[in-house]
């Protein structure tokens, strides 16, 4: 069986019932599938305002059948997120997680810059990445996933705060044949580019959609198109195919 996990981002749980609805009806969905899947990543901008309430409704809401892993965005608190989503001692360090399994290795990075909403991997990050690199088979396929993405997508609402210094995050992944993909939320829009020679995949926001300038009509975000997310599906060869879905 091929490894699937499902990419869920950019959630912006607040004080509000829309938001919280929105990403209820992904993770309702996600864990009613008549199939286990083998991780759930949700790749930042958890809650709107970082604030402990916020963090206490997504815990509930990712309380799922499925491994679930969660980083923080340029929205959330890192003291917050700790303290009331992963029920872990308060502390402004960057939280970076992975999941081990057999079959694969699921790096979570946190891109967030506390007070800003562009990115950037600290040094603390590209050591842990490098070392969690190093700990892993080389026959074990690893993807390697952070809020901001490191490249630029086209979009003006996103390009000025996407993760900058990307070439640290390149030098970190060079020669590490076992990295087959590299996955980013950030943009409220379904997005496949490449990065280091590494297919870049982008999820779409849940709680919003960003418009494209093409699309427009003066209006940045619709709030109007339903809640989507992306199944990233890894075969025997490692080839990564990501199927994008949207509830109606």
């Amino acid at each position: 069986m091929p490894i699937v996990i499902a990419h869920v981002s950019d959630i912006h749980v607040d004080a509000g019932a829309r938001a919280a609805e929105r990403a209820r009806r992904v993770f309702a969905h996600l864990d009613a599938l008549p199939a286990d899947l083998d991780a759930v990543v949700v790749t930042g901008d958890i809650a709107d305002h970082g604030l402990d309430a916020e963090y206490e409704t997504v815990r509930g809401l990712t309380a799922l059948r499925h491994p679930v892993l969660i980083g923080p965005g340029n929205h959330d608190d890192r003291e917050a997120f700790r303290r009331s989503l992963l029920g872990v001692p308060a502390s402004a360090e960057p939280i970076d997680q992975v999941l081990r399994t057999d079959r694969f290795v699921l790096a979570l990075c946190d891109s967030s810059i506390p007070g800003r909403h562009d990115g950037l991997l600290a040094g603390t990050t590209l050591e842990w990445l490098a070392a969690e690199l190093d700990a892993t088979p080389a026959d074990v396929p690893v993807l390697v996933a952070f809020h901001h993405p490191p490249v630029e997508l086209h979009v003006p609402l996103v390009d000025p705060i996407r993760q900058f210094e990307e070439q640290r995050l390149a030098a970190a992944l060079a020669g590490r044949a076992n990295v087959v993909a590299l996955l980013a939320g950030h943009a409220h829009t379904a997005a496949a580019t490449r990065f280091a020679g590494l297919p870049l995949l982008v999820a779409p926001g849940v709680v919003s959609t960003t418009r494209l300038p093409w699309e427009g009509d003066g209006a940045v975000v619709d709030l109007d198109q339903p809640p989507s997310f992306a199944f990233h599906v890894i075969d025997d060869d490692w080839r990564v195919t990501t199927h994008f879905r949207t509830l109606g």
